[in-house]
């Protein structure tokens, strides 16, 4: 594979443009009364919508696998970072959501070394340690009284860190594409069972925000596929905070949001740490795989 390090870091920056702009939908949408539940089923709906005429086109073989179990874990723990990451999105301020759910690597070489019996580089479990403090500079518990929104967000992260590790057991034999398709076909029926109990009317402004939510999610993920197409996810994957300075930008322009001092600092930590996690070399095990990242898991 040819690597385009110019190409790739484009790719990664818009699609760190597309999951801002969901983000900021996402928030509208919760601001103009759509619950979570109907968020969530909107943005698989529109991902099925959008990938099925895409696999179409490479036949019947593009949906045959032999690790649905594995869909299916990789999946379920997507969701539950899905619904959490839009519970928080509606509670906090754009940048500090989307920064914790952006926290998955600091806990990845845990659930690795756990589940995958990986040992983690002897320098990342400190960095971890040091970037789990920034999370907790963000969520604040001592002056917030843990408040049940951070606590959330963070544990947004968690989850998605949970459904990456899920699919790095699966990706040495399932392409990009056909991940993202399952996640969204099972997302969709998972999704569809709470709207027996909270579905709701929806004017056409609701709607818009809804198609928001889903259409840049789905753009956010088609894009990174491009990116890793194009050089390696270490070398590119940072440009994905970018994410991060573009909610915040957004958080301000349109919602006067402002973050303190202390958020800035635990950022600064949770950033950099996830930087350093993502430039260490992968367990042989794990070496030839498909890259990972949080909007891979389901933001």
């Amino acid at each position: 594979m040819s690597i385009d390090l110019r190409r790739g870091a484009l790719h990664v920056t818009a699609a760190g443009a597309a999951f801002a702009l969901m983000s900021a939908f996402a928030k509208a949408a919760s601001q103009a009364g759509v619950s979570n539940y109907l968020l969530v089923f909107a943005r698989n709906i529109v991902s099925v919508t959008v990938l099925l005429p895409l696999l179409l086109r490479q036949g019947p073989g593009a949906f045959r696998t032999r690790r649905f179990g594995g869909h299916l874990w990789r999946s379920a723990f997507g969701l539950l970072g899905m619904y959490t990451l839009y519970y928080a999105i509606s509670h906090l301020s754009l940048a500090e959501a989307l920064l914790l759910n952006y926290s998955s690597p600091l806990f990845i070489p845990f659930i690795a070394w756990l589940v995958l019996h990986e040992r983690p580089p002897a320098l990342l479990i400190p960095a971890s340690l040091l970037g789990l403090a920034g999370v907790a500079l963000i969520v604040k518990p001592a002056t917030l009284g843990l408040s049940l929104a951070s606590l959330v967000g963070a544990a947004s992260g968690v989850f998605a860190a949970c459904a990456m590790v899920s699919l790095r057991r699966i990706s040495d034999t399932e392409p990009a594409q056909r991940v993202v398709f399952y996640f969204g076909a099972i997302g969709l029926v998972v999704s569809a069972i709470p709207l027996w109990w909270h579905w709701q009317p929806l004017d056409a402004q609701q709607l818009g925000y809804m198609l928001g939510t889903g259409l840049f999610a789905t753009l956010g993920q088609l894009q990174l596929t491009r990116a890793y197409a194009c050089a390696p996810a270490a070398r590119v994957g940072a440009m994905g905070y970018s994410a991060v300075v573009f909610a915040g930008l957004l958080g301000w322009l349109i919602w006067g949001e402002t973050p303190d001092a202390w958020s800035l600092l635990g950022a600064v930590l949770v950033i950099s740490t996830c930087v350093l996690a993502s430039w260490q070399p992968a367990p042989k095990a794990a070496a030839n795989r498909a890259p990972i990242s949080p909007e891979d898991a389901g933001s």
